[in-house]
């Protein structure tokens, strides 16, 4: 998923001490309002603390310390399988000096400025383009440092010694010369009621002993590996109802009139309504549902409907680039000129899929509906967009709605749409059926294949060449929807007619290009797109480091030293290409087996900066990935076990995209219907060996849920053609189609 930085968003402070700009939005995010300055918040407890204060809990906006001695933090985002539940709580629990076993985590209510993500300004609780633990690092620091500051003072305060000699370690308060000590949970009651303090310091990373833990276990993971974690599908109402919708066959269509007499027939169906997108057959199960929705007969009014096909609009995308009209997206120099004159020249047309986001946790959502409430339980990735949109459906307020953030199986931006299209559709079905009943919506994987929000259909046509004196021309016209355009999104996201979800990563942003155009040319289609794990970052990349492989075997160069001589003005990507490379072994000698092969590729997204070496074996048209060598620059690591991980699932999403995915449509109709066309990587498919390595920083943390994905299927695809001499521009891989056309 993609997101910019605003002008207007805090930036992670680089020094140790919290700055002024830092320290005052923390403190307005905790001041209640008519009561001053308040960060800590006294409610009953049971029993006594040190010094004869009532023991009870010390609640901030960001963590809450019980009287049991236990932790939680309140975690802004959603946790998708990404580790934010384990991240986030690092970061406090380090400025806390806590122990681990103490942590807990829950999900934050739908509220801003409260939980507002700060690269958004603040404006909009979400998450999305990797920037969880970024946009939260400073701030989670702060609130862990203050709430230490405040139980020593409590603690102080109690013992009669100076604050500057208690000592806190593993959850534990202590002062030698005076032999006292505490736990958190004995003082938090006492602390609640001290000032806050105005400065805190923060840690020197180098005194780090939580962030930066490899071994730090994750904090859900005992709840996920027992089934006693709660996700949308777990949630039981009394008198919960079960709805399916069913939508228009083609993108575009609408309900013309329908026919739910075979589907009331049906047992256990209570109710058929229409929504604005579609017809619910609201059943007492899922069987009956399901059953209801197939007698349903609906008649759909197509005349503004999308009846291209995939083949169609290709076509239509090959045209529109040989046109003139394009926005330019970055222009230097005189590529024309330089083209003309270049000693090395290479050309390039490459075509990218419509692809699904498949979590292995289709949409789903539960709403109940009150005359003057309405209360959502959803694994949901764009809080404050849902609860507005769900305000809307059902005729209230946005904070009349309530949304209950649970765990999601997965989610690679799809829970993260403008239209709230899943919360929308159950609030509108609790909306028709009067509220009687709380209502289930559940996606089945035909829905959610079929249902859009895809990666973008794109066509890339790339010219580059290499002059007399060494230096790289480059120009790149790009096909393909804008994300954004027609969004709330719009306004903010879309600058000079460039929709940066479309274009962005191009080669003049990552490569010293003295002469370079790059325009886009954004078609009408009315298939809804979406982002899609890392995006633009997808294609970009691939058509970048594809062209750049090839121009340099051109030059009979070495692909890694033609980079780095490339890459002068980008030293974090000079250093996560040299650690690969080393990692891999990439000067001594390779097999010389027939069909091995290896390739490079680095690209830079969501402020981290990944390199990836592939070793594959061809035999016949098929492509085995034999080893990936993994070097990633994201910062800080603060969970170093959860940044391996991530850069694996990334890597295992791009190869099953390089390797099989594709949607397709025919007559405006969507081909795949589920796993068995639309097809995925399976753990055989997996390379033998995945080693990441982590490139040493102390600069603040960058994202790394998505920036594994981009390098993948260009290090494959260079190191097929090192093997092959194969040139692959198409994706997924087609090595027969590719021995045809290189024929």
């Amino acid at each position: 998923m993609y997101f910019r930085q605003t002008e207007d968003a805090a930036a992670p402070a680089a020094a140790v001490a919290p700055s002024e700009l830092t320290r005052r939005q923390f403190l307005k995010l905790t001041t209640l309002a008519g009561s001053g300055l308040t960060l800590g918040v006294v409610l009953p407890g049971c029993g006594k603390g040190p010094g004869g204060a009532a023991a009870g809990p010390l609640v901030m906006p960001f963590v809450r310390i019980a009287p049991d001695n236990t932790v939680t933090v309140i975690s802004k985002h959603l946790e998708a399988g990404q580790g934010v539940w384990t991240g986030l709580p690092a970061i406090v629990a380090e400025e806390l000096d806590a122990s681990w076993d103490q942590m807990r985590v829950e999900s934050a209510p739908a509220q801003v400025p409260m939980y507002g993500n700060l690269a958004m300004g603040g404006k909009i609780q979400l998450t999305g383009g990797s920037t969880a633990v970024a946009n939260s690092w400073q701030q989670l620091r702060q609130a862990g440092a203050t709430a230490r500051a405040m139980l020593v003072a409590a603690a102080a305060k109690a013992w009669a010694v100076p604050a500057s000699e208690i000592k806190v370690s593993q959850g534990v308060v202590s002062h030698t010369g005076a032999g006292r000590k505490a736990t958190f949970g004995e003082l938090a009651g006492s602390a609640a009621k001290e000032p806050v303090p105005t400065q805190v310091s923060l840690k020197d990373p180098a005194a780090f002993s939580i962030v930066g833990n490899e071994k730090l276990p994750r904090l859900d993971a005992r709840a996920k590996s027992t089934g006693k974690q709660q996700f949308a599908i777990d949630v039981m109402l009394p008198g919960m109802m079960t709805a399916l919708v069913m939508r228009p066959p083609r993108f575009g269509g609408k309900v013309s009139s329908f026919d739910a007499s075979n589907a009331k027939a049906v047992p256990g169906v209570v109710d058929v309504v229409q929504i604005p997108r579609g017809v619910a057959v609201v059943a007492k199960d899922m069987w009956a549902a399901r059953k209801g929705r197939e007698a349903l007969r609906v008649t759909w009014d197509e005349s503004e409907a999308e009846k291209r096909g995939t083949a169609e609009l290709m076509k239509e995308y090959r045209a529109l680039a040989r046109g003139k009209e394009a926005v330019t997206v970055a222009h230097s120099g005189d590529p024309d000129a330089a083209l003309a004159h270049a000693v090395k020249r290479v050309k390039g047309e490459f075509e990218f899929p419509y692809l699904a986001h498949a979590p292995m946790e289709p949409l789903t959502a539960v709403c109940q509906l009150g005359p003057d409430k309405c209360e959502i339980w959803a694994g949901c990735q764009f809080q404050t967009v849902d609860q507005a949109n769900a305000a809307a459906a059902v005729g209230l307020k946005p904070e009349q709605v309530t949304i209950n953030t649970l765990a999601a199986g997965g989610t690679f931006g799809r829970r993260a749409n403008p239209e709230s299209d899943y919360i929308s559709e159950v609030a509108s079905i609790a909306k028709a059926t009067g509220g009687k009943y709380p209502v289930r919506l559940i996606w089945t994987r035909e829905d959610d294949i079929t249902g859009g929000r895809y990666r973008p259909l794109n066509y890339h046509h790339v010219s580059a060449g290499i002059g007399k004196d060494g230096k790289v021309a480059y120009r790149q016209r790009v096909v393909g929807q804008s994300i954004v355009a027609g969004t709330p999104f719009a306004s903010m996201m879309i600058k000079n007619g460039v929709d940066p979800t479309a274009v962005g990563g191009h080669a003049a942003e990552q490569y010293d290009l003295a002469d370079a155009h790059i325009s886009w040319s954004p078609p009408k289609v009315g298939v809804p797109v979406l982002w899609w794990r890392s995006v633009e970052n997808t294609h970009m990349a691939y058509s970048k480091e594809v062209m750049i492989d090839e121009l340099a075997q051109a030059a009979g160069q070495d692909p890694v030293a033609f980079r780095l001589a490339l890459l002068g003005k980008h030293p974090r990507h000079v250093g996560a290409l040299k650690l690969a490379a080393e990692k891999a072994g990439w000067d001594a000698p390779f097999s010389k087996e027939k069909g091995r092969g290896r390739g490079v590729a680095v690209h830079e997204s969501f402020g981290s900066v990944v390199a990836q070496v592939a070793e594959v074996t061809v035999s016949g048209n098929k492509i085995s990935v034999d080893r990936v060598v993994c070097a990633v620059d994201c910062g800080i690591a603060v969970t170093p076990d959860v940044v391996k991980a991530q850069m694996q699932s990334g890597i295992g999403y791009g190869l099953s995209a390089a390797l099989y995915g594709k949607i397709t449509l025919t007559d405006g109709h969507v081909d795949q219907t589920n796993f068995h066309q639309y097809l995925v990587l399976r753990i055989n498919d997996m390379p033998r060996a995945i080693e990441v390595y982590i490139v040493p920083s102390t600069n603040p943390p960058s994202g790394v849920g998505e920036p594994g994905t981009p390098p993948i299927a260009p290090a494959v695809a260079n190191a097929v053609r090192a093997a092959t001499g194969i040139r692959l521009h198409t994706l997924p891989f087609d090595l027969a189609a590719s021995r045809r056309a290189h024929a």
